[in-house]
């Protein structure tokens, strides 16, 4: 029994280390679009799930409408996170993109506010000032190193907040679909999203090379079906806040891999703020199950 409770959280951290890799992909592609590069992306993750999805075509006539609609919206949903996240990688770092667009469980807790009024405790209210404070160190150090960089962790954090809403979705839908259809109905929807974007801004689609093919494929092999599969296979059986919890130690991956293989340093403002932001994150996590677990005593 606990080795099949222990399965979810194994597929966690494998997830993780697996989407670490993404901001490195995407900046050894070179001057390949960042649309094109998330519309290569989801495209190929989705056609290699596609024949799994076929075995079982009971499943997608047995789908309601909503069911349909959630996981369409979350996958336009990741389109945009792709779009404005890679681009960021093109003005700032990885360390700080990465760790700017692992905020999301920031996002998270404010959309639960807003939409289901669940209150805010206390510990929740510090663990978020330490977060903005964290992200201000970062943005901070950036604008001094220059402009464009702090426009990239901007979109960094336009990023978190698709993520979010990608994963909220997706809690709502995965009880009732499998992971398969719902993946891939989810990247099908991103990249078609992402192909018109791509036609409106006149982005070239085979322009490339055999290197940067190289890199579409296994962009959408290492963190996508991979990475972000093993993820939304683990939301059957865990919440999207430990998810994201988990997403909080990927900047630590990524920073250890662009130091390697990319060469990039991390300023000391990027470390700090990161590791404000990753203290802020986890006392915000341990908050919210506090909270969780003071609602089942009182019941």
């Amino acid at each position: 029994m606990k080795s099949k409770r222990f399965y979810p959280y194994l597929a966690i951290i494998i997830g993780v280390i697996s989407v670490s890799t993404s901001a490195i992909f995407v900046k050894i592609a070179g001057d390949a679009p960042a649309a094109i590069i998330a519309n290569y992306r989801l495209l190929f993750a989705a056609v290699i799930i596609l024949p799994f999805v076929l075995v079982n075509k009971q499943e997608l006539r047995q789908l309601q409408v909503r069911e349909w609609t959630m996981t369409i919206l979350a996958g336009i949903s990741l389109a945009i996170h792709f779009i404005v996240w890679f681009e960021s990688l093109n003005y700032t770092s990885v360390a700080s993109s990465v760790v700017l667009v692992t905020l999301q469980p920031i996002f998270a807790f404010i959309g639960t506010y807003l939409f289901f009024k669940e209150r805010f405790s206390s510990g929740t209210i510090i663990s978020m000032l330490i977060t903005i404070f964290g992200s201000i160190i970062i943005a901070w150090g950036d604008f001094q190193l220059a402009g464009k960089a702090l426009y990239g962790d901007i979109l960094a954090l336009i990023g978190a907040l698709f993520i979010t809403i990608y994963f909220l979705l997706g809690q709502r839908t995965r009880n009732k679909i499998s992971m398969t259809a719902y993946t891939c109905i989810a990247y099908f929807s991103g990249s078609i999203v992402l192909v018109v974007y791509n036609v409106i801004a006149g982005n070239s689609f085979v322009a490339y090379s055999g290197d940067q093919w190289l890199i579409f494929v296994l962009i959408a092999i290492i963190p996508t079906i991979l990475g972000l599969n093993l993820l939304n296979w683990a939301l059957k059986w865990v919440s999207a806040s430990v998810i994201s919890m988990g997403i909080v130690f990927e900047p630590i991956g990524a920073a250890i891999l662009a130091y390697f293989i990319l060469g990039e340093q991390v300023s000391s403002s990027q470390w700090l703020g990161g590791m404000i932001i990753i203290f802020g994150l986890l006392l915000f996590i341990a908050s919210t199950r506090r909270k969780r677990r003071m609602k089942v005593t009182i019941k």
